[in-house]
């Protein structure tokens, strides 16, 4: 063993860890495929035209949405409702997850009234955090 050298002896040695990184690489890729893949069905799913805003933030996302369409009805997550029955479903999710938030989509041909309504449905059955969705559009150049 005198003619080899100490590193070819430490090349033989088992390795004795578990490199996680390429594991961890992999599940971001997913978790990313994921979200991206399931806000496009939900968004194909229902047809809102939403109004714009040059000042519109980032998504949020959001346990409960809230759709009314351009002929006035209500959808929760997908799913046709009655006010009461959505402000039922607001108490219980609330009693679920303290943290719930909303966000509202409202056509904008939807009367403004209609969506105070629905606004105020979901802080009175105890939703503090909601958010109103829009479109952004491109932010015009003040002229000096």
């Amino acid at each position: 063993m005198g003619s080899l050298s100490k590193s070819a002896v430490e090349d033989d040695d088992v390795l004795s860890t578990i490199n996680i990184v390429p594991f961890v690489d992999i599940v971001l890729v997913l978790l990313i495929i994921f979200m991206l893949t399931s806000a496009a069905i939900a968004k194909a799913s229902i047809k809102v035209e939403l109004p714009s805003a040059a000042t519109a933030g980032a998504k949020v996302e959001s346990t409960l949405n809230f759709v009314l369409t351009a002929d006035g009805r209500l959808e929760v997550d997908g799913a046709p409702m009655s006010k009461a029955q959505a402000a039922a479903l607001v108490r219980r999710e609330k009693k679920k997850n303290p943290k719930v938030q909303a966000v509202i989509s409202g056509d904008k041909s939807v009367d403004y009234g209609l969506v105070m309504d629905l606004i105020d449905l979901v802080k009175q059955n105890g939703v503090v955090s909601f958010a109103l969705d829009v479109e952004r559009e491109a932010a015009e150049e003040p002229t000096p």
